[in-house]
C-alpha cells in the first residue's frame, strides 16, 4: 500500500476526523503494516495491547470466550479501528480479533498516537470530547436497560 492510500483508509477513521492531510501524512508515515491471511488472529483475547489497529482492506472478525463457548461480537472492515482503548492507556484485549478473509492492516503503537496527541492539541480535545460523548452515549444505553435488571 502507499503512502496516499494509507492516508485515504485513515480519513475513514471517526477518531481521525479532526486531523489534516499533513497530520494524518505523519500518523501514516509512523504506523505499520500487517497483512494478514482468512483465519490468523490480529490479537487474542487477554493479550497485553499496546496498538490499534485500522482495517485497510479486507474483513476482521471480533468474538469472546473459548472456542466451545464463542461469543460472536461482529464484522468488521474497511476504515475501521480496533483496540480504540490501547491507543490511550495500557490494557489487555477484551475480546479475538481474527481475519475473516486476507486483511491489510495498519498498526498504530501507542507511542506513535501519544506524540500525535502531544504534538497537536486540539486533536487531543478532539479525541477528549469524542471520549466523553461515547461515555455518555453507554451510560444513557445502560440506564435504558436497568429495568430489566431489577429483582
Amino acid at each position: 500500500m502507499s503512502l496516499e492510500s494509507d492516508i485515504a483508509v485513515l480519513r475513514k477513521v471517526r477518531l481521525f476526523d479532526d486531523l489534516e492531510t499533513e497530520q494524518l501524512r505523519l500518523l501514516a508515515f509512523g504506523a505499520e503494516h500487517r497483512r494478514l491471511r482468512a483465519g490468523e488472529f490480529v490479537y487474542r483475547e487477554a493479550a497485553r495491547a499496546d496498538a490499534g489497529f485500522v482495517i485497510a482492506s479486507g474483513s476482521v472478525v471480533l468474538t469472546r470466550g473459548r472456542p466451545e463457548r464463542e461469543k460472536f461480537i461482529g464484522v468488521f472492515g474497511p476504515g475501521d479501528l480496533l483496540g480504540e482503548l490501547a491507543l490511550l492507556t495500557e490494557t489487555v484485549r477484551p475480546a479475538s480479533a481474527k481475519a475473516e478473509t486476507d486483511c491489510d492492516l495498519i498498526r498504530i503503537g501507542r507511542p506513535l498516537f501519544r506524540r500525535m496527541l502531544e504534538e497537536y492539541p486540539d486533536f487531543a480535545l478532539g479525541v477528549q470530547a469524542r471520549l466523553r460523548d461515547d461515555l455518555a452515549d453507554m451510560t444513557s444505553r445502560i440506564g435504558k436497560m436497568e429495568g430489566r435488571f431489577r429483582d
